[in-house]
């Protein structure tokens, strides 16, 4: 393998303080650059994968070009899992995350910044427009929001996810969750995947589940 000892060095920490038990489902987002920016953040802050569930006929498209040209090539180290199915996504999740939370405003949402973003967590973010579909609603646990003071009580998708994202990046960071000197055996297997892509011509790598 034709690898740097800075490389080495860099691909076993980003490994080692990859976060397993925390990751994002993007539910109907139609604008692969606000995919690929949730990609960047993503990777950012410690994520090993996203889920992009397009459960509507016309937003089914071609998923390995999703996020291609606007997620800087953290496409090669983020995984993206791409559901059709709602069931067998959140079947899933459900099998690696303990809670499922949302960005809803409903009258029982929480403060993001009274969410424990330190636990097992899937974090969904719905279409753009839209919002989070009432079939992926039955599957939260809860809802929170994100508070504003604006005259308009909206962000655009990725900064929306990239606000939470950072505000579990900050509370992981005080709870100590980044400073992992020993890698884990899952760690591991994640350091031993990202040396091969290293190595190998991979440009990104996507799970197509469809049911």
């Amino acid at each position: 393998m034709n690898i740097t000892q800075k490389r080495l060095e860099k691909i076993t920490d980003v490994a080692a303080k990859r976060q397993l038990d925390l990751t994002i489902i993007l539910e109907n987002v139609h604008d692969t650059h606000n995919i690929g920016a949730v990609i960047r953040s993503c990777d950012s802050v410690g994520i090993s994968e996203i889920f992009v569930l397009h459960n509507t006929p016309e937003l089914v498209r071609d998923f390995l070009v999703i996020g291609k040209n606007s997620s800087s090539g953290t496409r090669k180290w983020v995984d993206v899992r791409f559901y059709n199915d709602t069931e067998a996504c959140f079947k899933e999740v459900r099998s690696r995350y303990d809670k499922v939370f949302g960005t809803h405003l409903s009258k029982s949402a929480v403060d993001l910044y009274e969410l424990d973003l330190s636990s097992s967590m899937a974090l969904v973010f719905g279409n753009e427009n839209a919002g989070i579909t009432d079939q992926t609603l039955a599957h939260l646990d809860g809802n929170f929001m994100i508070p504003q003071v604006g005259m308009v009580q909206s962000l655009n998708i990725s900064v929306a996810c990239a606000v939470t994202l950072y505000e579990a990046f900050r509370q992981r960071k005080q709870k100590g969750m980044y400073d992992k000197e020993v890698i884990g055996t899952e760690n591991e297997k994640l350091m031993q995947a990202y040396l091969e892509r290293h190595s190998s011509k991979f440009k990104g790598r996507a799970h197509e589940l469809r049911k």
